[in-house]
């Protein structure tokens, strides 16, 4: 597969919660260099990544995270508040208390309400599969068909742990109405993420590849 399709497909990631604007301009610089899909950032720069990147990159951001159990109302203001400020994309925790608490309907209408908050941009949901059994997570593939969005993502990375092949396997299989899969947490070589994208994956969610490209890059200077 060429350098070039994987990086189409990276959403550049940086979420760190010590992350700076000088960090956070110098992978929008990246992503911008490498033709990333986007670069996934906290919610709190991307006004200001916006206006740096001038339309040249697609800027997405995470509401409701990591943990996913703020109120619907809240993960709505946030998801609106982020797209008013420039955001292409969001990316959303479910409540996953109500994975297990089998609240499938309010989950349902908690995305589709995520959703209409988007105002056309692209959602993205994060139903962390390393807390989820096979079972809770075709359930999700099931309820993300159903709700709209237009991706289903394996995790947030800062969980137990990130996206596996299973996991993306297992989305592949059961998701529906053309919903995408994203594969993020852990992505560490560019074997894996060739590996995620021929299970299905269409994006990958990793700070690593770019970092990889740049070292291959000053290797072979």
């Amino acid at each position: 597969m060429e350098m070039n399709e994987i990086l189409s497909k990276v959403d550049h990631t940086l979420l760190s919660q010590t992350a700076t604007w000088e960090e956070i301009k110098a992978i929008c610089d990246d992503g911008m260099k490498y033709h990333t899909a986007s670069v996934c950032i906290p919610a709190s720069y991307v006004k200001q990544a916006a206006e740096y990147v001038g339309g040249k990159l697609a800027i997405c951001t995470v509401i409701g995270f990591p943990n996913g159990y703020s109120t619907t109302k809240a993960k709505c203001f946030e998801a609106t508040d982020a797209v008013e400020n420039g955001a292409e994309e969001v990316d959303m925790v479910i409540n996953i208390g109500w994975v297990k608490d089998c609240k499938w309907e309010e989950l349902l209408a908690e995305i589709k309400a995520v959703k209409a908050a988007c105002h056309g941009k692209l959602l993205k949901v994060i139903i962390e599969t390393c807390l989820l059994t096979d079972e809770e997570k075709i359930k999700m593939c099931q309820i993300v068909s159903a709700s709209g969005a237009e991706y289903i993502k394996t995790s947030t990375g800062f969980s137990t742990a990130g996206a596996t092949f299973h996991d993306v396997e297992l989305f592949a299989k059961h998701v529906t109405n053309g919903v995408k899969i994203k594969a993020a947490g852990g992505i560490s070589s560019i074997d894996d993420a060739e590996k995620f994208i021929s299970l299905g994956a269409s994006r990958l969610g990793t700070s690593r590849i770019v970092k990889i490209v740049k070292k291959m890059e000053a290797e072979n200077a």
